[in-house]
């Protein structure tokens, strides 16, 4: 199999301030520095996959403002089809503030602007067109409005692509969604959302103890086909399979981080273009982790994202 990415998120403009450290609730702190980089889930996600060489379509929706026209043209010069991004007329481009400290964590805060107007038909017109997703890839975020993510899932599941769900943020997230993806990639704590959502009380306090089970219960009770990927910040991944078996633990990679900001996109992007090349899901999520890793030593969520002859510099590595 040799396919596509198609992405379907939200995109945003990303304004970041770089600060020594973190705000406390209700405190300020001057001497930071002041960045613009482009940036959402969706975006973020086809860019990662089109650095690899996958050919990668982008569905989404920004404004009729000029942060909008830089979006989509931003996309567009990584090579990104963006055919299926909307301008809704009359809205404000989605807009992250994000600060980051000298260690590179990060606080996000997004107004999600024409990102909260994607609709149902608009997404499902821009899968429809793309016919048979036999061979392809269809990844789905969730800074969109829920209805626009339960679409895209039913309508990829239905023309045959394989789907991935990253449930960020998973808070609000209908559980039937779950149950349209073949592999869905929570990072913890939104693996202990989604479990505390399925009633498991425990699930908070649990999760870092025993995400194994955490993701095996969810895979059961969600009814997940394939896996659910746990993503591990700087611990890599955690891989637990439909069809049985222990988890598959996948380790970092030992880098100077800068910037992790871009991380988890870094991560969904380079899973979906090795799944969408062919390749084992053991195979692209060890790919995947290197790539986020890689990402994390430049500052911008979308910069530090590796091309395909840098990450396979980086995988020849760590051999």
């Amino acid at each position: 199999m040799s396919g596509r990415v198609v992405v379907v998120g939200s995109v945003n403009v990303d304004l970041v301030v770089r600060g020594e450290r973190l705000p406390a609730p209700g405190e300020t702190i001057s001497g930071g520095t002041f960045e613009r980089h482009h940036g959402g889930k969706g975006g973020n996600q086809a860019v990662a996959a089109a650095r690899l060489g996958r050919p990668t379509l982008l569905i989404g929706a920004v404004g009729d403002d000029e942060l909008g026209e830089e979006a989509r043209a931003a996309v567009r010069a990584e090579g990104v089809d963006a055919s299926g991004l909307a301008t809704i007329n009359a809205t404000a481009t989605g807009v992250a503030l994000i600060l980051v400290d000298a260690s590179g964590e990060n606080l996000i805060s997004v107004a999600s602007g024409a990102n909260a107007l994607l609709g149902v038909a608009s997404v499902t017109e821009a899968l429809e067109r793309l016919g048979s997703l036999a061979d392809d890839v269809v990844l789905v975020s969730r800074e969109i409005p829920a209805v626009a993510v339960a679409a895209a899932l039913r309508v990829a599941r239905m023309a045959g692509a394989r789907t991935v769900l990253n449930p960020a943020p998973a808070s609000g997230l209908p559980l039937t969604e779950l149950g349209l993806a073949d592999l869905i990639t929570p990072n913890l704590g939104e693996l202990a959302a989604l479990a505390a959502a399925l009633g498991l009380e425990s699930a908070r306090r649990d999760v870092r103890v025993e995400p194994e089970r955490i993701a095996r219960t969810l895979i059961e009770s969600a009814h997940v086909r394939e896996a659910v990927i746990v993503t591990l910040r700087e611990r890599g991944a955690l891989l637990m399979s439909a069809g049985g078996g222990p988890a598959v633990a996948i380790p970092g990679i030992e880098v100077a981080a800068v910037d992790g900001t871009g991380a988890g996109d870094t991560f969904n992007g380079a899973l979906a273009a090795g799944l969408a090349e062919g390749r084992a899901l053991v195979e692209s999520v060890r790919r995947a982790v290197i790539a986020a890793g890689v990402s994390t030593m430049v500052p911008g969520a979308r910069e530090g994202m590796p091309r395909a002859a840098e990450l396979e510099r980086a995988i020849r590595e760590r051999a």
